[in-house]
Parts: structure tokens; C-alpha cells; sequence
């Protein structure tokens, strides 16, 4: 179970605070840097949030599906740490963030839900700042890969959960599309990974990191 996810009873209590709202597939929500006032529980849909350079490079946050929510930073009364952007058509509910004191104070355990949330955040985040600082391109490559596919329990493959191209790889580990690119031409030179409709297949135990 996605612990990010709320249960059925707390959405159905939060889900009554707020408006809904629908977005078209690639559509913006949030945009780093402006001023966030409100938070979104999605409904339908899936959304990518990301961060981005002044020459338009982005890096890869997070994923966020049905019962999930973001914007919780808008606590704060600061700008948006990041943006968000709706990867398919999607549908939310959205809480101002002056409602969403009240909330904290009338719905606790949507309160310990937030505070979980928001470690489970620093945990990623660190371990996403040691990885950049201490893997090279391959070794981020490699716990990438492991992070995002599953054994099929017969003959020792790894496939990934979801097709990725080799510019959705590089947002995610913080490279060029065309480092990625000469990294996949070795793993799959060497006969460790293949492409299988669509997606990347781990044939092998990957070597480690360089």
C-alpha cells in the first residue's frame, strides 16, 4: 500500500472542504516560484512534480497518483518549491491553504498523515542529494533501474514498471539525455539490459557503480 495514499475515510472527509477542479493532460498546476495559498488532493488522474534551471533543464521529484495530494508547503505561506504538471488528464481537490489550518485542527489524523508525508519527504530528498554528490551518472543510473522494476520470479529479470524514455531517465538522475544515453549503450552492448515493448529489461545483476 502507497503510505502517501489517504485511506478511503479521511479522502471522503478532506474531499467535502475543498472545490474540484479539472486539468487537461500536460496542463501546469503549480509553478515554481509564484506564491502557493492552496493544497490538491487528486481524484483522478497522475501528476509529475519537477524542478527546473534557468536553462530549462528539469529535474525529476516525484510522481503522485488517486488519494495522494501536494502543495502541503503552502503551510507556510512561501512560494512553490516546485512545479507540478498533470501527465495525463486529471481531476483535483483543492483546499485554501487558510482552510487547511482549520483542517489540521479538526481532522488530527489527516495531521499525522502530513507530518509522515513531509519526513518521508526529507528522506528522499536526502537521499537524492547523496546520490547526486556521491554516484556518478552510472551508479545513479543503476539504483534508479533497481528502484523502479520488478522481478518476475522465474528467470531472474527486472523489468521497470512503466516505459521511460532516455530524457525521462536524465531528469530523474539529474544528467544529459546524451550521458544516459552512452551508459544504456554499454548496458545493453554488455547484455545486461534490453528494451521489451517499450520498457528496459534487466537481464543480469547490474555492476556497480563506478
Amino acid at each position: 500500500m502507497n503510505e502517501d495514499r489517504l485511506n478511503a475515510a479521511l479522502l471522503e472527509s478532506m474531499t467535502a472542504l475543498g472545490m474540484v477542479r479539472a486539468f487537461r493532460k500536460n496542463a501546469p498546476i503549480l509553478v515554481e516560484g509564484e506564491d502557493g495559498s492552496t493544497l490538491y488532493i487528486i481524484l483522478e488522474g497522475k501528476v509529475q512534480a519537477y524542478a527546473s534551471s534557468p536553462e530549462g533543464r528539469q529535474l525529476f521529484l516525484a510522481e503522485y497518483g488517486p488519494g495522494e495530494y501536494f502543495g502541503e508547503l503552502a503551510l507556510d505561506g512561501g512560494v512553490r518549491a516546485a512545479s507540478v504538471k498533470a501527465m495525463e488528464p486529471t481531476t483535483c481537490c483543492v483546499i485554501r491553504a487558510l482552510d487547511l489550518r482549520d483542517v489540521l485542527a479538526m481532522h488530527p489524523d489527516f495531521a499525522l498523515h502530513l507530518i509522515q508525508k513531509l519526513c518521508g519527504m526529507v528522506r528522499r530528498v536526502t537521499d537524492q542529494a547523496k546520490a547526486l554528490a556521491l554516484q556518478d551518472v552510472y551508479g545513479r543510473m543503476v539504483r534508479l533501474f533497481m528502484e523502479l522494476s520488478d522481478g518476475n520470479g522465474l528467470d531472474g529479470k527486472r523489468v521497470l514498471r512503466e516505459p521511460l524514455t532516455q530524457q525521462d531517465i536524465a531528469d530523474r538522475i539529474g544528467s544529459s539525455r546524451e550521458m544516459v544515453n552512452r551508459v544504456l549503450k554499454e548496458l545493453v552492448t554488455g547484455g545486461y539490459v534490453s528494451v521489451e515493448r517499450g520498457r528496459y529489461v534487466i537481464h543480469r545483476r547490474l555492476p556497480p557503480g563506478r
